[in-house]
């Protein structure tokens, strides 16, 4: 059995085959301040409590602070649903991105069953975690039941080999695959990273990857946990173990891909689409007006130590808006202790509070038409980031820092 497997059957009782439809107690549950009051909505039609205040979490990032009427109103229906039912885990004070946020408070854990009311919550699979979206609707029946149904997924195997270059990392990796297989083309599918790529990358690295199977359709994400994962699980949980699932060496897939890395250049999302991926050998040269460094792909301090080592020194280039919004309040401090805020504004970078805003065209970050933006978040669909006419690529925190300083796409 592959990992997805065992964690399901584990929480099942009994062993479970893809296909098979199941019902299964959850773990944890998360929703935000954009999708919190629609599952609060249903919740107050079908319950009076929660089934358990210990293991739901809200988290405020999508438009943080509130920028319209309409998204204060939202924060104030999710906070009083959360003094009213005394959960444990309720973070509405700038904490930052909800996919930062959970593992760095010690609530995500290897072999766990994590679900919530946004497509990105596959991240957590980066530890060992069985970890997927759902709908308000569905959020809401887990506030009050902590249940929920699955059908098994059947699951691909993706091999990653190789040495990223300079101005490569994770999330060229993962651009690379969704290019390869498509953005429909693991749909449902328990999509599983292995290698010695994998094996060295970083807890954040990892997290870029799992982060961004939901691009590609999947239901699902998984890594098995490697050493500085389980360190960090440690640092994070104060527990010194932990109920890790590792595949069986003859566990069944149905389709397994293998990625040579070894010459890959940095990988570049074009408009509309995440699988519209080419070389950056084929792309540079297109003008920016603007780029974003953040979300809950690459917010991670590791982005923001790649984009200062290229910003000092430098200038953001006179036509172009650089924004920069770490995911979390802690990297935030980290990023301000190691003098990399400083090398931000001193290039002329817009530096903002951790938040999702940008990404999905919300807040702190609008495009208006015909303008063109690079940027390290997840999603260039048409009218993402702002008017429909806009145009957005997606990159690497190095990249995009680069491409501010000289106005047009481009690598160091």
């Amino acid at each position: 059995m592959n990992i997805t497997e065992k964690i399901l059957s584990n929480k099942y009782g009994k062993e479970v085959n893809p296909g098979e439809i199941i019902e299964i107690n959850i773990d944890l549950v998360m929703s935000h301040d954009g999708t919190s009051p629609p599952a609060v909505k249903i919740f107050e039609k079908i319950a009076e409590d929660v089934w358990d205040n210990s293991k739901i979490a809200i988290v405020f990032d999508h438009t943080v602070p509130p920028n319209t009427i309409g998204s204060a109103e939202f924060h104030k229906v999710a906070r009083e649903f959360g003094r009213k039912q005394k959960l444990k885990h309720f973070y509405h004070h700038g904490e930052g991105i909800c996919h930062q946020v959970l593992p760095e408070k010690g609530l995500i854990e290897p072999g766990k069953i994590i679900v919530g009311a946004d497509s990105h919550t596959c991240t957590y699979g980066a530890f060992g975690a069985f970890s997927t979206g759902m709908g308000s609707t569905d959020i809401a029946m887990v506030y009050a039941t902590g249940k929920s149904w699955f059908m098994v997924p059947e699951a691909f195997k993706i091999n990653v080999t190789g040495e990223l270059s300079d101005n490569t990392t994770a999330k060229d990796v993962i651009l690379n695959i969704i290019g390869h297989i498509g953005s429909d083309g693991a749909s449902y599918r328990s999509v599983e990273f292995f290698g010695d790529t994998i094996d060295k990358m970083s807890v954040s690295q990892r997290m870029t990857i799992t982060n961004m199977v939901i691009e590609m359709g999947a239901k699902n994400g998984v890594i098995e946990p490697n050493k500085q994962t389980i360190d960090y699980l440690k640092q994070r949980t104060d527990k010194n173990s932990f109920n890790i699932f590792k595949s069986d060496s003859d566990s069944s897939y149905e389709k397994e891909f293998l990625f040579d890395i070894n010459d890959m250049e940095p990988q570049i999302a074009c408009p509309n689409n995440v699988d519209n991926v080419k070389p950056i050998s084929k792309v540079e040269g297109v003008a920016i007006d603007q780029g974003f460094i953040g979300s809950c792909t690459n917010g991670r301090l590791e982005d923001l130590k790649l984009a200062a080592d290229v910003l000092k020194n430098e200038k953001v280039h006179e036509d172009v808006k650089l924004i920069i919004s770490p995911a979390s309040a802690e990297i935030y401090k980290s990023a301000v202790e190691k003098g990399y805020i400083q090398t931000f504004i001193e290039s002329g970078t817009i530096v903002c509070n951790p938040g999702c805003g940008p990404c999905l065209g919300g807040h702190m970050g609008v495009l208006s038409k015909g303008e063109t933006a690079i940027t390290t978040t997840n999603r260039n669909f048409k009218g993402r980031m702002g008017d429909p006419k806009s145009h957005i690529y997606l990159s690497n925190s190095k990249i995009v820092a680069n491409s501010a300083i000289k106005g047009f796409i481009s690598q160091p």
